[in-house]
């Protein structure tokens, strides 16, 4: 599936937010972008309920499954089950500072441990056929980003690793919450270009911080690939423009109302299977953000769009609103 240059661009796997419903939206609205999962444990995919942790549409390739866990040998299982699911990728949380990741012994506290990352990847490599990635920060704590970065990347990519993703940012593990480690480590996109500077032949991806394809652009003119969270989840619309400004391709459709008309059969097998419209529309309530009739959207959505039985006439009634709005404004102009 993977016969482009997906890396060029993707969007961040997203805790509680980038679940299969997201993925197969954000799809209808790039054919190119390389999307991930949700973070999901290695023992999570061995042990637990397959077809819901790990489950996906066909629609959503080209797609990446990111594990985490410090157990190479739980690791390299989990990988060979998602292979054969059908993976484009496989990546590793070496950047997530939670708590309950810090008490796993994975995620962002992995960047003080090269050899073990390597080993993780050494041991996933040596199981499954498809890429394996790294996602990290830049350090931890009081690390120098200088050593701290190149150590973990040149312990990876001597173990196989085939791509980087570096988040510009230290993780504070000690004295900041998640939340706080999205935001207040200042970004220091300087030093993933150099990370990219010193390893020419190496895929090297930036993220963090990234709220437009304008900066999309400029970054891509350093780096190989370019990794969106925040931005494409809250400002989906931005996607549109995706495959014609970065991959050079036509977009898959001329604007968001025809997006949202391409993406209701998903839909509606979704609610003749037993889903809840919720489960759906909550990941689009951003599509039409900085539109008239924009709010109103929102409103309906999360009034009328919870509710028990709500169907698709709810979806057209709340991308009506933006609609009229629109029509109301070129009225009057």
């Amino acid at each position: 599936m993977m016969n482009y240059q997906s890396f060029r661009f993707s969007v961040a796997p997203m805790m509680d937010w980038s679940d299969r419903h997201c993925r197969a939206f954000h799809r209808t609205l790039s054919a190119r972008a390389l999307l991930y999962t949700e973070m999901v444990t290695a023992n999570a995919v061995i042990h637990g309920d397959r077809e819901r942790l790990i489950g996906f549409s066909p629609v959503e390739h080209p797609v990446a499954l990111q594990l985490g866990g410090s157990d190479s040998e739980a690791l390299a299982k989990a990988a060979a089950i998602a292979a054969e699911w059908g993976y484009d990728e496989i990546n590793l949380n070496v950047g997530c500072p939670s708590d309950r990741v810090q008490g796993g012994n994975f995620g962002a506290c992995l960047m003080r441990d090269p050899a073990l990352v390597a080993a993780c990847v050494a041991a996933m490599k040596a199981e499954v056929g498809i890429p394996v990635t790294v996602k990290c920060r830049i350090g931890v704590d009081e690390q120098d980003p200088e050593v701290a970065l190149d150590a973990l990347a040149d312990a990876v990519l001597a173990a196989g690793a085939d791509t980087l993703t570096v988040h510009a940012r230290k993780a504070w593990l000690q004295g900041l919450s998640p939340k706080e480690n999205r935001d207040i480590p200042p970004l220091d996109y300087d030093r993933v270009y150099r990370l990219k500077q010193r390893l020419p032949r190496v895929p090297v991806i930036i993220n963090g911080g990234i709220g437009s394809l304008e900066e999309a652009e400029a970054h891509l003119l350093h780096v190989d690939g370019v990794m969106l969270g925040r931005a494409a989840y809250q400002q989906p619309e931005l996607l549109l423009g995706v495959d014609s400004r970065l991959f050079g391709a036509e977009d898959p459709h001329a604007d968001a109302f025809s997006a949202v008309a391409a993406f209701e059969p998903y839909i509606a097998a979704h609610l003749e299977a037993g889903g809840r419209l919720h489960d759906i529309t909550r990941h689009m309530l951003g599509l039409f953000t900085g539109r008239p009739g924009a709010r109103a959207y929102r409103r309906r959505l999360a009034i009328e769009g919870v509710k028990s039985g709500a169907g698709l006439d709810v979806l057209q009634a709340a991308v009506d609103e933006v609609r009229r709005a629109e029509e109301r404004r070129a009225l009057v102009a």
